[in-house]
């Protein structure tokens, strides 16, 4: 039996996509060319917001000094969590070195980057978690200075909770400029801050229109989209469980897509009349997004077994996966495409969105089929390096020359000669390719 739809999404996540390259473009062309001025005009016209840019070390004493004790506990535990699994990351990463012939030796590096810029969104929700996440990991993996870039509430500022996250996560600023003004002015590297050499973190289409743009100039960590998680559920599954776990994934936003893929009907049928007295319940603003995204674009799929429902999820590349299921090592397995795998009931994507040590930051709209999430790895530069005795030299020379000629570069051919006639004189080498 082919897979099922139960429930179709009517729209995709690119639906509704606004075409706002043009709007980006011309913000960024314009910040550029006026610097610290046109950054300020933007702030105050899309921020609403007039205070300081760059937080001073007395305003974010006075910001953490408004967060309550037992919030900083929390956050506290969450950076340690976040800190230990990024640091047992970096370590992973390992300088090698290797005698490719004898006399000629080659090596690796990790080298991390010297600035980065993490943007930290603060709209709708005060995103606490992603401070946690983009700071921290770039300062394990090294980072000389990290600028945090919040959005400031209207005549506000950045919520409190978030400059204090960002603070003890490590960042050297905290930057109060949203959007499109806020990632140029790490990128160009206004108000005095180095030039980012990458930028990570989530934020609105504007935000992601704006990395998309710069990249290449700055390296980026992914161009997401809106979030999406899918469940993969057996008959063993509690459908109340289940059910929690679409609606909280599905109040990030009104166009962010929740799947459940299983192989019970009963189940399935179970959950689908569970979501909305589950959405109902919510408050104003959650309620609206998550009724939006559950009838917009959730879906459930009926499959046959447990191997047509791992293949349904590989397709789906999901940003977020949650499994639900008898025998999770199997699917640990089996599974090869998700940003962040979730095992079992006794865990949720809220806890690796929050608290649980894994990063949040991940591949959204299939892009988890080549690529993974935030890492330390992320703001790690691979590079190599070799060295040769005059010896070791001899044979690899040899192969440059004749394979250059072969291909017509005669000048790259002979940087191979000259070493050769320096270092063996009175030897006659056979140089053409044939």
């Amino acid at each position: 039996m082919p897979s099922k739809y139960l429930k179709k999404a009517k729209l995709n996540s690119t639906s509704d996509a606004a075409d706002v390259r043009q709007t980006v473009q011309s913000i960024l062309n314009d910040i550029e060319a006026r610097g610290d001025v046109a950054a300020l005009e933007y702030g105050a016209k899309f921020d609403r917001y007039k205070g300081n840019v760059i937080l001073s070390e007395e305003e974010i004493e006075q910001a953490c000094a408004l967060v309550p004790e037992k919030l900083k506990r929390d956050i506290d535990f969450a950076h340690e969590n976040v800190q230990k699994f990024a640091q047992a990351q970096k370590e992973t990463l390992k300088d090698i070195e290797i005698e490719v012939i004898p006399g000629l030796i080659a090596g690796q590096k990790s080298i991390p980057v010297t600035a980065a810029g993490c943007y930290i969104p603060g709209g709708r929700y005060s995103h606490i978690a992603s401070a946690i996440m983009t700071v921290t990991t770039a300062k394990v993996a090294g980072c000389s200075h990290i600028t945090a870039c919040s959005p400031p509430r209207p005549e506000v500022g950045i919520a409190p909770a978030i400059i204090y996250a960002a603070h003890v996560c490590g960042a050297d600023n905290i930057l109060a400029m949203g959007g499109v003004q806020g990632v140029a002015a790490m990128s160009f590297g206004l108000f005095g801050l180095p030039e980012a050499n990458i930028l990570v973190g989530p934020g609105n289409q504007f935000v992601a229109e704006a990395k998309r743009i710069l990249f290449g100039r700055v390296g980026i960590d992914m161009i997401a989209g809106p979030t999406d998680s899918l469940v993969l559920a057996d008959a063993s599954a509690d459908a109340m469980v289940v059910a929690v776990d679409l609606v909280g994934q599905a109040e990030h936003g009104y166009n962010s897509p929740v799947w459940l893929v299983t192989d019970n009907r009963a189940l399935a049928e179970r959950v689908m009349a569970l979501v909305p007295s589950l959405i109902a319940d919510l408050p104003d603003l959650n309620r609206e997004n998550a009724a939006a995204a559950w009838r917009d674009y959730a879906e459930v799929i009926l499959c046959e077994n447990r191997e047509e429902m791992a293949a349904t999820s590989d397709t789906y590349a999901p940003e977020h996966l949650t499994v639900q299921a008898e025998d999770l090592d199997w699917w640990l397995d089996r599974l090869s495409c998700y940003g962040s795998l979730f095992l079992g009931e006794e865990t949720t994507v809220a806890f690796g969105d929050k608290a649980s040590g894994t990063n949040h930051v991940l591949p959204t709209s299939g892009a988890a089929s080549y690529t993974g999430g935030l890492s330390v790895h992320k703001y790690m530069k691979i590079v190599t390096w070799q060295r040769s005795t005059r010896e070791g030299s001899k044979p690899i020379a040899l192969a440059t020359a004749r394979i250059s000629r072969l291909e017509g570069m005669e000048a790259h051919a002979r940087t191979a000669d000259i070493r050769l006639k320096k270092y063996f004189p009175g030897e006659n080498f056979d140089l053409s390719p044939s």
